[in-house]
């Protein structure tokens, strides 16, 4: 799964990366965490241009009569995408990149839990795939956004057996494609990324709490 990462990389260098215009501010983050605002890259409709913009992390259906349903489904499985209610829509029209340079996993140590930063052995920034709806039941549109997961790669699997969908460039130009509409293309690119670009190191029982949100929370620590 993935339930906390980062997002430290300026700005004008990811409106480069993925091709996108943007109005918004972003300051480094350190320890995103669910119902908080992500930078997220999406295709404007009816347009070969992409904008970047902020969503609320945790997907609220169109259909859903509350926005706490948010809080259950900040991760959709790759595997029932295409089939379940809440997902299979938003595969269709609604794709987006939810941008990162790094997220956390825990493992278990006896009593405790050892959170983990995993990132890039390059630590340049990268891209989940992710999906988007906006959610008009409270009046004020609100869009939010949920990242998808898949098996585990051989780093991942000795924290646990899931692992949030890494794009590749050419990737992320396919899953952002709004000529594609048929699931079978999308679905084939939701594999485990390659472990041998990735790297994983203990960190700080900081990050822990989301309270916690600054540059300390990425700081090696020794590992027992």
């Amino acid at each position: 799964m993935c339930g906390r990462y980062t997002l430290r990389t300026h700005l004008n260098q990811l409106l480069q990366l993925y091709a996108a215009q943007s109005q918004v501010e972003w300051e480094p983050r350190y320890n995103i965490a669910p119902t908080q605002q992500v930078a997220a890259v999406r295709s404007i409709p009816d347009s070969t241009s992409r904008e970047l913009v902020l969503l609320r992390w945790g997907l609220v259906p169109a259909w859903a009569d509350d926005l706490k349903i948010g809080n259950h489904m900040i991760n959709a499985r790759a595997e029932t995408l295409a089939e379940k209610p809440s997902f299979k829509t938003a595969l269709r029209r609604r794709r987006c990149l939810v941008l990162a340079d790094g997220f956390y996993e825990w493992r278990q140590e006896g009593k405790i839990k050892q959170p983990l930063f995993i990132r890039m052995k390059d630590a340049k920034p990268f891209a989940f795939a992710g999906l988007w709806e906006r959610w008009t039941k409270s009046g004020t549109p609100i869009e939010t956004c949920t990242i998808i997961t898949t098996n585990a790669n051989t780093l991942m699997s000795e924290l646990h057996d899931r692992m949030p969908v890494i794009l590749s460039q050419a990737a992320a130009d396919i899953w952002l494609d709004q000529d594609i509409e048929q699931p079978e293309p999308l679905l084939s690119l939701l594999g485990p990324y390659p472990d041998d670009e990735m790297e994983a190191y203990p960190v700080s029982t900081l990050v822990n709490s989301p309270k916690n949100e600054s540059s300390e929370c990425i700081v090696p620590i020794a590992s027992e």
